[in-house]
């Protein structure tokens, strides 16, 4: 019956009437316990980017601010590695108060991964001092796993190498004690050595975003939720350019206990297209047939909230991508793709309980941070335990 309630609330998004209004009791199973409704049944994982507490204020976002009662795990970011296993560690990434204040929460922090992966495939001998060091800096801080980033696994000799690495890991941060986790592209399992890999690792987080950027020759969308058809350059984002499609692809090669769904907190602005899908007059010119640097990266809590139907944008909605986009009511070049309140519900919605995938998770908590509230993350949260989103959040987005 969750499933079906559910579905309908889909459907009716594709006719542009997801009903924001229902009574909570069509929407929630009965919950008799408070733990029952401290503890979602499915996993919200924030992507914490170290940098954002150098923000300027009020956009500054710390350990402080961070909501822990509605994330179930952090992936910390920001540590990297090179060749021979040393880690990179930034000035100022460790944060006392992080880990202290998400476990008594309940909230499970991983360190977030990435680093010069080619070289060590050269050079496996550097696994091992990669670990021992892994493990120490694990242990002193009191974290909960590890969270791999590879951008990207390209061939076999990548695939191979991946499970080596991660059954090492394994090896020195046993579970159910520590979590391992992998970042992965939409498009293909093939790379990731999925058969194998996925009895060592807990999860997979699908990055269903970025179709959109300066690497586009048209103005895409950012993340759609489903296909729209009438995008002219599909092979910008094809193969996985939706939810539906990346789920479909992993749901293939994983179980979807094992797999959460991305969503961006960020969108990109096409500053000389004047319309969805609008080709990049400069694409013609550049050397990579791309719009490059016509196209900017703004986060949604500080620069594209305030521009929604206001400062001379107007926003609107894709009807079959059900994701929002912006342009300029006079007709000038603006054009604005990212994500509100609305289509982040709708996308936790349909990835947990259509796709019945483990979770979703999001790139990055202090983009939906505007000073003083968060949006798109108090939306995921809402859909996450099967909460309505309250028309006047709802609303908000039309003023």
């Amino acid at each position: 019956m969750l499933k079906l309630t559910v579905s309908r609330i889909a459907i009716a998004f594709c006719l542009s009437s997801l009903p924001f209004s229902m009574q909570a009791q069509d929407l929630n199973p009965k919950q008799d316990s408070a733990s029952a409704a401290k503890q979602p049944a499915k996993r919200l994982v924030a992507d914490y980017d170290s940098g954002s507490k150098f923000l300027d204020p009020p956009y500054t976002y710390t350990a402080k601010q961070i909501p822990y009662s509605k994330i179930t795990h952090i992936l910390h970011a920001g540590v990297g590695f090179d060749a021979s296993g040393d880690l990179q560690v930034p000035d100022q990434f460790i944060e006392p108060e992080l880990i202290p204040r998400a476990h008594a929460a309940g909230t499970k922090v991983m360190l977030l991964l990435g680093g010069d992966i080619p070289g060590m495939e050269a050079n496996p001998k550097g696994i091992a001092v990669l670990v021992k060091n892994l493990k120490k800096f694990e242990t002193e801080y009191d974290y909960d796993g590890i969270d791999l980033d590879w951008e990207y696994p390209g061939s076999s000799d990548d695939a191979a190498f991946l499970l080596t690495l991660e059954k090492a890991f394994r090896s020195a941060f046993p579970s159910p004690r520590y979590l391992l986790s992998i970042d992965v592209a939409p498009w293909s399992t093939e790379f990731y050595n999925v058969p194998h890999v996925k009895k060592v690792i807990d999860w997979f987080n699908i990055m269903t975003y970025d179709c959109a950027g300066p690497w586009t020759a048209y103005g895409e969308l950012n993340s759609p939720i489903f296909w729209d058809n009438s995008d002219p350059a599909p092979f910008e984002c094809e193969p996985g350019g939706s939810d539906q499609q990346s789920g479909a692809i992993w749901l293939a090669a994983a179980p979807a206990s094992q797999l959460n769904q991305g969503t961006p907190f960020y969108g990109y602005e096409y500053t000389n297209v004047n319309k969805l899908f609008g080709l990049c007059p400069n694409a013609a010119t550049t050397s990579d047939g791309e719009c490059d640097d016509t196209v900017l990266t703004v986060n949604y809590g500080p620069d594209i909230k305030k521009l929604v139907n206001a400062r001379g944008w107007v926003r609107h909605r894709d009807s079959v991508a059900l994701v929002p986009y912006l342009v300029k009511k006079d007709g000038k070049p603006g054009f604005i793709t990212y994500d509100d309140p609305q289509s982040t519900y709708l996308r936790v919605l349909y990835s947990d309980y259509v796709q019945n995938l483990g979770g979703t998770f999001m790139w990055s908590l202090d983009a939906d941070y505007d000073g003083h509230s968060q949006d798109l993350l108090d939306a995921m949260d809402k859909a996450t335990r099967l909460e309505v989103l309250d028309a006047a959040e709802s609303e908000a987005q039309k003023q």
